[in-house]
């Protein structure tokens, strides 16, 4: 990348990349994004050995989780190193690290040759894009590059776990579930969001995730009155599902984590006014579901 930023693809949602060594590229995100300087990002690597270029020395309880989970949707907060510009990292001393699955995303960072800083490739605070088609929605004439390929498998962002303390805690949920973890960390834990004084990880302090139309939490189904300006989504489905502007049933968690932030793009293409989203189970994929699902509610 010659100083410019690129949308590529990852198996959780599109991201937004510069070379983690340029600060003037790495500007370019926060401009284009309109990203609070206080957001850090996530440095992506094509393979172990870029660690040592951008972290310090990493706890045993990181190397346990790297040799389980990498590559894949898990992001883990380590010491930074200080060659790491701090607008990078929203001028901490950690760094968020993760190494992508997706074939297009090891393509790129390999031919990069260097880790590459990314948030979601979005305007902040909106559904992060999980197809090409959103990035270009968002971000046309604002980027140098975008990277074609399918819907992201996932559709949620990384599960972000911070490996500087004692004992590990998971500051985002994911697809890498809390109890997939345990068995690896048993003594791992979700990271009391209000007791939290330094925030390492996106996705926690600012409004994400949110689309134009106002989203509302549903446990019951049965008791949406719809309407032809409203939508709904979620695993049963309700009555009058015809009288909704859109409505998408979903098979199953993973299906419902995977179409939830396209959902959201489609009815702000529909011009829907209020989305309905049927609550979940906090367990499993279901943690990070309805923790992306109430970030989008919020006012």
């Amino acid at each position: 990348m010659h100083g410019e930023i690129v949308a590529f693809p990852t198996e959780t949602v599109y991201g937004l990349g510069a070379h983690i060594f340029n600060v003037e590229a790495i500007r370019k995100i926060f401009i284009a994004k309109g990203r609070p300087a206080d957001n850090p990002l996530i440095a992506h690597i094509s393979d172990l050995a870029q660690l040592e270029s951008i972290t310090g020395e990493n706890p045993i309880i990181a190397r346990k989780l790297i040799a389980q989970f990498f590559p894949g949707p898990l992001t883990l907060v380590l010491p930074k190193s200080e060659s790491v510009p701090s607008i990078a990292t929203a001028g901490l001393k950690t760094i968020a690290v993760r190494m992508p699955k997706h074939t297009i995303a090891q393509q790129f960072l390999r031919a990069c040759n260097v880790p590459v800083v990314a948030p979601s490739a979005n305007i902040s605070g909106r559904p992060s894009s999980t197809t090409w088609r959103a990035v270009r929605a968002d971000l046309y004439g604002r980027i140098g590059c975008l990277l074609k390929a399918d819907q992201s498998q996932v559709g949620l962002e990384s599960t972000v776990v911070d490996c500087t303390s004692e004992v590990p805690v998971i500051l985002r949920a994911g697809a890498v579930t809390l109890e997939a973890l345990q068995t690896v960390i048993p003594e791992i834990s979700l990271a009391d969001q209000k007791s939290l004084t330094v925030i390492k990880s996106p996705g926690l302090r600012h409004r994400h995730y949110s689309p134009s139309a106002m989203v509302v939490i549903c446990q019951y189904p049965q008791l949406i009155v719809a309407s032809n300006d409203t939508a709904y989504i979620g695993l049963l489905t309700p009555p009058h599902a015809e009288a909704f502007k859109r409505i998408l049933i979903c098979r199953d968690l993973e299906e419902y984590a995977h179409t939830l932030y396209q959902f959201f793009h489609e009815c702000d293409l529909a011009q829907v006014k209020t989305i309905y989203c049927q609550s979940v189970s906090e367990k499993g994929l279901g943690l990070a579901l309805m923790d992306r699902i109430k970030r989008a509610s919020e006012d």
